[in-house]
């Protein structure tokens, strides 16, 4: 018996790929095209990811967004650039208010990050689901295959892509 209840979506730059609505991520098929390095990521949320930036040293990750209009107890969907090799570890954090331009979370691994590193953010519900790295060196399409019934999502699927990369998810 054939499967009739998956579809697909795909883009080419940043922004929402699949119809608003409970369902499961499938499959992800992504590629760069020689000018694609760097991380694709995939939010559950209605809105665009907050662009903000980052550093960490040991497991305290600090997060500067002028007027991040967020509150101590939230919990935020954050994924993260690497700088010199090292980054965040991607995930969704309960944070500690500092002020009005900064968070801080302790992240599962230590390291040190130099602050001024970019990384995006969701909150309000919203979550990470999850990112892949991309490189200039492979402009093959890769595609992973998610085990199980798929990861669920609520609400839109966004997807957050480096420069010159495509991706394609399977969902249903």
């Amino acid at each position: 018996m054939m499967q009739t209840d998956v579809l697909a979506g795909h883009l080419d730059v940043s922004g929402f790929i699949v119809p608003t609505g409970r369902n499961r991520v499938k499959q992800i098929t992504f590629q760069g095209s020689g000018g694609g390095a760097g991380v694709v990521e995939l939010f559950d949320t209605t809105v665009a990811p907050t662009t903000a930036t980052y550093g960490r040293s040991s497991a305290l990750v600090t997060v500067t967004k002028s007027a991040h209009g967020l509150a101590t107890g939230d919990r935020v969907g954050i994924g993260f650039s690497a700088a010199a090799g090292a980054s965040a570890t991607d995930g969704n954090y309960v944070i500690t208010v500092v002020d009005s331009s900064t968070f801080t979370f302790t992240d599962p691994n230590s390291g040190t990050v130099t602050a001024g590193t970019a990384c995006r953010y969701v909150n309000s519900g919203a979550r990470w689901l999850v990112s892949f790295g991309t490189s200039t060196s492979v402009t093959t399409p890769v595609a992973v295959l998610i085990p199980g019934e798929g990861i669920l999502f609520y609400t839109d699927v966004h997807v957050t892509l480096p420069a010159s990369a495509k991706i394609t998810v399977f969902y249903g």
